[in-house]
């Protein structure tokens, strides 16, 4: 049974839910069942319970996004942030309005990065444009220049080196934040070692590594706390740095240096964060080929392939791709044949 729901901010929401056999049927009224909520005007109060309880269900969404596909916590992200768009549209005070505009773009956000872990470019992009126009009605200047580091991710996928560095430089430019300017730094870096600038990579490299010091220093609120603005960026890659870096060195070439930056980070990170893992370990096992060692990265790939097709990752599956046409090259080794076939087998089941 087909279910559509219409969601509105000025004209409540619909849901609907269609009998497949009365679809079949021209003769028969297709409407099996169907209701409408409209929109109301929200207390003070109740607002503001309301975005706490919104704010844990955002965190809880970022950890689910870590454990299962974006078809899973797409769904969640999208209903929620209607639900965020209608209690600023209700709201009686102004700040709780704003509140509940910037939380809501935090999951425009979020819904984007899923939407490109799935493979689809496009509405990425579309959710990142709504999430500056949600955080820029809720007051947050700052937002608009992450969503710009964000379309540097993009075109780091994309292998475009040069709209990554411009994307991550404007970030860099515009920003105010240690923390936005430090991973706009390290974008610029990855869009560096993409066309093969060595000196311009290390120096974002630096820059990044400085800012980001610098915002952890300043970061005084517990961001679990009530009413914190949940963290920017990753919350679930330890070593955020070492891994840029790592990725760095892997494209331009270093792979051994690569490999020595990537090999002692993967255990930093929680072993519940299952699609960081995946995301880590690919790009370890990928190094770790490039750089002849082959034993070492079959034995990655297994923790790759067991993750991915669950994670529905496409990010990851780019890089698994990348491992296979390298592992291809050793026909005649049993542990790459066997690697090789695990990752077909990974990308076959993802695929279908």
């Amino acid at each position: 049974m087909p279910w559509v729901l219409r969601l509105s901010v000025d004209h409540g929401n619909d849901f609907v839910a269609y009998d497949e056999k009365a679809l079949a049927d021209s003769s028969v009224t297709p409407g099996a069942m169907s209701w409408r909520l409209a929109s109301s005007s929200v207390f003070d109060v109740e607002c503001r319970q309301a975005l706490t309880h919104f704010s844990s269900l955002f965190a809880e969404c970022r950890n689910l996004g870590q454990s299962f596909g974006p078809v899973v916590v797409t769904q969640i992200l999208v209903t929620a942030m209607n639900a965020l768009r209608g209690l600023a549209a209700g709201a009686s005070h102004g700040a709780d309005r704003e509140a509940a505009l910037r939380l809501a773009a935090r999951y425009a956000e979020y819904t984007g990065w899923m939407t490109q872990e799935a493979g689809d470019e496009k509405a990425a992009l579309w959710w990142t444009d709504r999430a500056v126009a949600l955080a820029d009605a809720g007051g947050d200047t700052e937002f608009a220049a992450y969503t710009l580091v964000r379309r540097a991710d993009v075109a780091l996928y994309r292998m475009d080196g040069r709209a990554t560095v411009e994307y991550a430089r404007i970030a860099e430019e515009r920003s105010h934040s240690s923390r936005i300017r430090g991973l706009a730094a390290q974008r610029r870096a990855q869009g560096h070692a993409l066309l093969g600038e060595d000196a311009a990579c290390f120096r974002a490299l630096d820059r990044a590594a400085a800012l980001m010091t610098q915002a952890s220093r300043g970061a005084g609120a517990d961001p679990s706390a009530a009413g914190a603005e949940p963290v920017i960026g990753s919350m679930h890659l330890a070593g955020l740095a070492d891994f840029v870096t790592g990725w760095c060195l892997h494209d331009l070439g270093r792979t051994a240096e690569a490999v020595g930056r990537l090999e002692g980070s993967l255990d930093a990170v929680p072993t519940r964060a299952r699609r960081a893992r995946a995301r880590y370990a690919a790009r370890l096992a990928l190094a770790l080929a490039e750089a002849g060692e082959l034993k070492p990265a079959c034995a990655v790939v297994e923790a790759v392939t067991s993750s991915v097709s669950v994670v529905d990752s496409a990010t990851i599956r780019a890089d698994l791709q990348r491992l296979g046409r390298r592992l291809n090259r050793w026909p005649r080794d049993p542990d790459a044949r066997l690697a090789a076939g695990r990752i077909a087998e990974a990308l076959h089941v993802t695929d279908g």
